[in-house]
């Protein structure tokens, strides 16, 4: 059973900044693609950026410039560094990435985490 685990949210003051990690756990063979989504009060969910196994990156206009998505392939997490924050980032963030387990053939299937609060005061 594979788990995705996100830490890190919370709230903090327009132009702060705050680290999102999530962390997979289970028996898990190889992780391609991973990334963050989020989901604002009333809107539809959204990519913010997302990162391939071999480090290509792709980021929402709305957060290029001000967040940095890493992985760390030996931990099976990935993190979200999110700088100069803005009330409109306030949203639920989800943890997304294709695992492959011993039951899978590759690239496995994709799993969520149960998403983190981040909140922005103007």
């Amino acid at each position: 059973q594979v788990q995705l685990v996100e830490s890190g949210g919370g709230l903090v003051q327009a132009g702060g900044s705050l680290r999102l990690s999530c962390a997979a756990s289970g028996s898990i063979i190889s992780m391609s693609n991973m990334g963050w989504y989020r989901q604002g009060p009333g809107k539809q969910r959204e990519l913010v950026a997302s990162m391939t196994l071999g480090g290509s990156t792709n980021y929402a206009n709305s957060v290029k410039g001000r967040f940095t998505i890493s992985r760390d392939n030996a931990k099976n997490t990935v993190y979200l560094q999110m700088n100069s924050l803005k009330p409109e980032d306030t949203a639920v963030y989800y943890c997304n990435a294709r695992i492959q387990t011993p039951s899978d053939y590759w690239p496995g299937r994709e799993y969520w985490g149960q998403g983190t609060q981040v909140t922005v005061s103007s």
